[in-house]
């Protein structure tokens, strides 16, 4: 399971999608990754969709908007080659720029606007997100330039929901159900029946909604829109499944992570889809090393005295325990990858404070871009 970080992993990628629960430094992550390979020489966006906005901060932005803005050069490092640009997903808005893209005309791409099923839909519908998210990186994919996109996700439980987003919204927009359901003369309305009348009155009172009435209008606003739908999805599964597509899994070495980390690498492949290797972030260092308890206790007091050296000494006893257990999680891991042979695990180590700033990510950026020897090396130098 050697490997060369970062850079080797993702030879000849033009998309990273970085995945994994929440809480396990995965925006951070992404940032590093993306801050890294600028600054080894190629043109690189990185797209959020993380409520947090902290990789703005990290990044020296006041904030990121709906298009990519560029980091200031000096942020990459002395002699840096390449290009750092990032952006925060508005998915509202990236929904109404794809209407308005689609629409035979801006009246009409207005008009849906307008419309109260549309408000809903854009941002209320299951998978409605995770579709705007996937069109604006097929979108910088094919207009943008990059030579990298590096995606960061929402947490791995909704990864399903976000791989599958693009053929349930369009099945969705296309069910002959609903559009049969709805026409005002067909068998919606005989379906529906008179007792519907009372419920659909009240519901009308309540939320000033006419649901069939909006439904039947936002179907024929979209009219032949659907088949562009349709086409988008289908162009967007290709890119998520193109080789030169990469799934990158972010953890942590917590049992919890680990276990929706393994979930999540099934899922993977079940889907089909492309996996570079995984990262595993706040890695306890062994710092010890096999030196005995009685040894480690003398060491301290000679240099601390008797008293301060057993409090020391107790948190160091702390710290061992989950060493030990983030490398059982660890094993555990490697072994569902598949061992020596397996996909690499980059492991970073549990870091002084949070990453706030681009001196933290330049230093979670040493880690995932070292060789395997280097990495081992730093870790130590931590431990120690």
């Amino acid at each position: 399971m050697s490997d060369g970080g970062i850079e080797a992993l993702l030879d000849g990628a033009r998309v990273c999608v970085c995945g994994g629960s929440g809480g396990v430094g995965k925006t951070t992550t992404a940032a590093a990754i993306a801050l890294g390979m600028a600054a080894a020489g190629a043109r690189v966006a990185v797209v959020t969709i993380d409520p947090a906005r902290r990789l703005a901060n990290a990044l020296g932005l006041d904030e990121l908007e709906n298009e990519p803005r560029r980091v200031e050069p000096a942020r990459l490092g002395e002699d840096a080659g390449g290009e750092l640009w990032a952006m925060m997903l508005d998915p509202k808005r990236t929904f109404d720029e794809l209407i308005e893209r689609l629409a035979p005309t801006p009246e009409r791409a207005e008009e849906i606007k307008r419309n109260r099923i549309y408000r809903e839909l854009s941002s209320a519908v299951s998978g409605s997100q995770e579709f705007t998210a996937i069109a604006k990186l097929h979108e910088l994919a094919q207009e943008g330039d990059f030579d990298l996109l590096v995606l960061d996700t929402p947490p791995s439980r909704n990864a399903l929901d976000f791989l599958e987003a693009p053929g349930r919204l369009t099945s969705f927009l296309e069910g002959s159900a609903m559009r049969t359901l709805i026409r005002p003369t067909g068998i919606g309305m005989r379906v529906l029946g008179r007792g519907a009348s009372p419920l659909l009155s009240a519901l009308r009172r309540v939320t000033g909604l006419d649901l069939l009435s909006d439904l039947s209008t936002f179907f024929g606003l979209l009219g032949d829109m659907t088949e562009d739908f349709h086409r988008r999805a289908a162009d967007v599964e290709r890119l998520l499944h193109a080789p030169t597509t990469e799934f990158l899994l972010v953890t942590a070495a917590s049992g919890t992570a680990i276990e929706e980390a393994i979930w999540f690498r099934r899922t993977l492949d079940q889907a089909g889809l492309q996996f570079a290797g995984a990262v595993v972030n706040r890695v306890h260092p062994d710092r010890l090393a096999g030196v005995g308890a009685d040894e480690t206790l003398d060491a301290l007091a000679d240099a601390l005295g008797a008293d301060l050296a057993e409090r020391v000494a107790a948190a160091l006893e702390d710290d061992q325990v989950l060493a030990r257990r983030d490398r059982r999680n660890l094993d555990r891991l490697a072994e569902e990858l598949g061992g020596a042979d397996g996909p690499p695990i980059l492991r970073v180590p549990q870091l002084d404070g949070d990453v706030h700033d681009v001196a933290g990510l330049q230093h979670v950026r040493a880690f995932l871009f070292a060789s395997e020897i280097e990495r081992e090396r730093m870790i130590s130098e931590l431990a120690g």
